[in-house]
């Protein structure tokens, strides 16, 4: 506890600056701490023990951690994802979670078209093929159009449908989508099979959950046509690995545009490296300056609504069993 309040502890680094949090936070007397932990459990303990608000990104929070934070109250996930949180023993607990699901909506639905674009049209094959000076070997692979194919979505939240409106342009016949809720108007409602064996692009839009694990595995790989595309701007933990990579080599899928994997880094030895007509971003989908000060500005007023026992804008209890 600081002199004046609380104590808030950021245990991830990542940002230029935390003004904004500082700003935020003034007028409650907070001290704002920034500890990157890198993940280690124990410095977390270190940092935080004394910590009543914890924000936090990629660092686990499992339950041998949270118990040994006796002062904290709240957490607050800078981003979406809280499978890195026990989201049970907070709430058995009383520690209030929430995350900021309306940020980089607009960024992460541009990263998905961009990642569909660019394997549709082969151009970092393109890129690499001037570059080692040769040219008019453009037909030597196949391309195809997209106006008259389908598109398919696996969960249609913010950045589902602002995916959905940004591709339509593109001239897609129909899309199906996969959805916990409604699904968007000008779309059709699918199980996830009819999507995987009907769509000409199969984009991902759920939160990683034991349900959602491998949504995409050998099963579902081998029910996609050979000239579909997988997009995953999501979550990393969704798609097997080891079988998508097996699927482009193989010549049983015609690409894929990757911005999130099970391990990040993406290890030197993962398949998907060598694989072909795979495009891989590291984890910049969500990025912009504006999504950054958003991100920033809205974590940190959970946290301050949270120490004042404000009622959350989001958030985040475990899922139902």
């Amino acid at each position: 506890m600081s002199e004046h309040g609380a104590t808030v502890v950021v245990v991830d680094g990542g940002y230029d600056h935390y003004d904004l949090e500082r700003a935020i936070l003034a007028p409650l007397g907070a001290e704002l701490v920034v500890a990157p932990c890198e993940g280690d459990a124990e410095r977390v303990v270190e940092v935080a023990h004394g910590a009543d608000a914890v924000l936090v990104r990629e660092t686990p929070l499992p339950a041998s951690t949270l118990q040994r934070l006796p002062r904290c109250k709240v957490i607050v996930r800078y981003g979406v994802g809280t499978d890195n949180i026990d989201l049970a023993y907070a709430a058995a607990n009383g520690i209030k979670v929430a995350n900021v699901p309306d940020y980089g909506v607009e960024e992460v639905s541009e990263h998905a078209v961009a990642l569909l674009l660019a394997v549709k049209r082969r151009l970092f094959e393109r890129d690499a093929v001037v570059r080692a000076g040769r040219w008019g070997d453009v037909a030597a692979k196949p391309i195809q159009r997209t106006r008259g194919t389908v598109l398919g979505l696996i969960g249609a939240g913010r950045i589902g449908q602002c995916f959905i409106d940004k591709a339509r342009p593109l001239g897609f016949e129909r899309v199906l989508v996969h959805s916990r809720d409604s699904v968007p108007a000008g779309t059709e409602a699918a199980d996830i099979d009819r999507i995987c064996a009907e769509a000409d692009v199969i984009s991902l839009h759920v939160p990683l959950t034991e349900a959602t694990r491998n949504i995409v595995d050998s099963r579902r790989l081998a029910l996609m046509k050979p000239t579909a595309i997988l997009i995953n701007t999501a979550r990393g933990g969704l798609v097997d690995e080891a079988a998508l990579a097996e699927a482009l080599h193989n010549g049983r899928l015609f690409g894929a545009g990757l911005d999130v994997f099970a391990e990040e880094p993406l290890p030197a030895d993962n398949p998907l490296r060598q694989a072909p007509n795979c495009v891989l971003s590291d984890h910049a989908a969500w990025f912009s300056e504006e999504a950054v000060q958003d991100l920033q500005r809205k974590a940190a007023e959970e946290v301050k609504r949270g120490l004042t026992g404000e009622p959350l804008v989001n958030p985040v209890l475990p899922a139902a069993r």
